[in-house]
């Protein structure tokens, strides 16, 4: 299949890039704050508390609010993905149409439970209210895993032949499905959903613990979600090692990349920090063998390096090396903090008194976001100039059509517009009178 003549191929990669960019930060929040909600409310029943009920109520409102606008930018890139790659999903949308057609499901599923569980609140008994909030975050979850499923058969494309005139034959769409990226992939993104949810939904209450209110229900709307947030925070952290030893197998130049190996080595080191310049991570500082081992637990197994595919196949280097390093410092730092929290709940069952705990709470919240698309910048472009590996190029899947710029700069409106309206109805929801009850439950100050 020959390259169209695109003069707009950049701004279609842009808006697609863009449109993928705001669009996650959604789904995570769809995946995570509904069992955060539930949660709340479940420890509200269970004990008693108002403050538990009063903050499930709110983080239900959000919720609403978060899906309404999750649900217009889903639909964006639906179009999009027809609109800016037909030539894409022609070739191959019987490969991988199954787990789209499953994601809609989903995404059904989420909508009627969430219409249910909002419009239940003081109209059906508490446990059934309860029980209808489940399916809302178990359908998030389902949503994102059959669309991280189909971004896995791009890192991995099965189910499938190309015969000798270029035709796609003996299709699979279950193999397809189910290819050897989607676990790793699926957990790895999942698990950030939980750490981006609860450390977003953390930080208010971190900001407003720093300016003197902290009654119990700041402390209670902290603490909640960053537990969660801190727990999956190390199993985050053993997945994404098993997520780069797959690149490591079947993505060899991607790892190249991502760590700067130009020369297929034996024993390949690993840098720290530094940049990627001339063939060579200049001011990084190197960990012998570290590499290997990471990828292949084997500090004598050889890595390949750039050099070992043309450059015409390589990614940008230093953009996918600095997003992978960036994210996995913030992850690391993340585990700092938990470890930091968790010390103190053992010695006085609380948070950490320190203002550096709670300065650290509300930079979690963006931080977390950063990780995640960075996490999300390395296994893209990391992929370039492939949008399926080895198989179609980019260039190759991008429509014809002109002036695809003008696309970009709506969209850019668009979503201008959509972040405008979220932040002040979600600041007015979040900004509305307490209840009596909640707001009469003060605890010592305990800064010592």
């Amino acid at each position: 299949m020959l390259a169209v003549d695109q003069p707009d191929l950049f701004y279609a990669r842009q808006q697609m890039a863009f449109s993928l960019g705001a669009h996650i930060i959604l789904a995570c929040m769809g995946m995570s704050v509904p069992f955060l909600v539930v949660l709340a409310e479940w420890k509200g029943q269970r004990t008693g508390d108002p403050v538990y009920t009063t903050l499930a109520r709110r983080w239900a409102k959000v919720m609403g609010v978060l899906f309404a606008v999750g649900a217009v930018s889903g639909t964006i890139l639906s179009f999009e993905f027809g609109i800016l790659w037909p030539r894409w999903m022609g070739r191959f949308g019987d490969v991988m149409g199954l787990p789209f057609a499953m994601e809609g499901f989903a995404f059904f599923l989420e909508a009627i439970f969430i219409g249910i569980y909002l419009y239940g609140w003081d109209r059906l008994p508490p446990r059934v209210h309860l029980l209808a909030g489940i399916p809302i975050g178990i359908a998030g979850v389902a949503s994102a895993f059959f669309v991280v499923a189909a971004n896995g058969w791009m890192n991995d494309p099965t189910g499938f032949t190309v015969d000798t005139r270029g035709n796609v034959t003996h299709v699979d769409p279950w193999a397809a499905l189910f290819n050897s990226a989607l676990w790793p992939e699926a957990i790895h993104m999942i698990l950030a959903a939980f750490i981006v949810g609860g450390c977003l939904v953390a930080a208010p209450y971190g900001w407003a613990m720093l300016r003197g209110r902290r009654t119990r229900y700041e402390r209670v709307g902290l603490l909640l979600p960053l537990t969660v947030a801190m727990l999956a925070t190390p199993l985050q952290i053993v997945v994404g090692d098993w997520a780069a030893r797959h690149v490591a197998q079947h993505q060899p130049a991607k790892l190249a990349a991502m760590e700067g190996l130009y020369a297929t080595t034996k024993g390949a080191p690993l840098h720290i920090g530094g940049i990627y310049v001339d063939n060579d991570v200049k001011f990084g500082i190197p960990v012998p063998d570290g590499l290997s081992i990471l990828a292949f637990h084997d500090p004598n197994a050889v890595v390949k390096g750039l050099a070992s595919v043309p450059a015409a196949d390589r990614a940008p280097v230093n953009v996918v090396r600095i997003s992978f390093q960036l994210m996995v410092a913030i992850g690391f730092a993340m585990l700092g903090l938990g470890l930091w929290m968790l010390l103190a709940w053992r010695r006085r069952q609380s948070v950490p008194r320190s203002r550096w705990f709670l300065r650290g709470v509300v930079l979690a919240g963006p931080a977390s976001v950063v990780a995640l698309e960075c996490g999300w910048i390395t296994t893209e472009v990391g992929r370039q100039p492939w949008i399926v590996w080895n198989v179609m190029r980019v260039r190759d899947a991008v429509t014809d059509a002109p002036n695809i710029r003008f696309g970009y700069y709506l969209l850019l409106v668009v979503y201008a517009f959509m972040a405008l309206f979220s932040l002040i109805v979600i600041r007015r929801l979040t900004h509305a009178p307490l209840p009596a009850e909640v707001a009469e439950m003060h605890e010592p100050d305990d800064d010592g």
